[in-house]
C-alpha cells in the first residue's frame, strides 16, 4: 500500500505540472455569427499533396454556433465533400477585410521564380 501511495503522489505531481503548462498555453476562442475565419484543413482532403501548400484556406463565414466548441461554416462548392461543422481548434480569425484577400492560385510564378505585379488600386496621388 505504501508503494501505491507513492505512485499516486507522483501521478498527482505530474498531472499538476502538465496542467500548469496547459493553462499558460490555453486561450478561449469565441467567434460570433457572420465572423470571417480561416479553416485549417488536411491537404489530402482538399486535393493538394505538396509540402509547402497553405494550412489555412480561403476565408469562410460562420453560419451557426453549435455548442461550446463547434461552428457551422459556409463552404464553397469545391469543398462540398467536407463536413460543415468544425471544432474551434481548426479555426483562425481573419484580421481585416476578407474581400481584400487575394487567393494564391491567381498569382502565377514563372520558371525564374518571378511574377508580374498587377495594380489593384491607386492608394495615393501627388501633384
Amino acid at each position: 500500500m505504501e508503494k501505491v501511495k507513492i505512485i499516486m503522489e507522483w501521478l498527482k505531481t505530474a498531472q499538476s505540472l502538465q496542467m500548469s503548462y496547459l493553462d499558460v498555453r490555453r486561450r478561449d476562442l469565441v467567434f460570433k455569427m457572420d465572423d470571417w475565419i480561416f479553416l485549417k484543413v488536411s491537404l489530402m482532403k482538399v486535393g493538394k499533396k505538396w509540402k509547402l501548400s497553405l494550412r489555412y484556406v480561403i476565408p469562410h463565414k460562420i453560419i451557426q454556433r453549435i455548442g461550446w466548441l463547434a461552428y457551422n461554416l459556409e463552404l464553397p462548392p469545391e469543398m462540398s465533400l467536407l463536413h460543415q461543422v468544425f471544432h474551434v481548434s481548426m479555426l483562425k480569425k481573419v484580421d481585416g477585410d476578407p474581400s481584400l484577400i487575394i487567393p494564391v492560385e491567381t498569382i502565377e510564378v514563372n520558371e525564374e521564380l518571378t511574377y508580374q505585379e498587377i495594380q489593384v488600386a491607386i492608394l495615393d496621388r501627388q501633384v
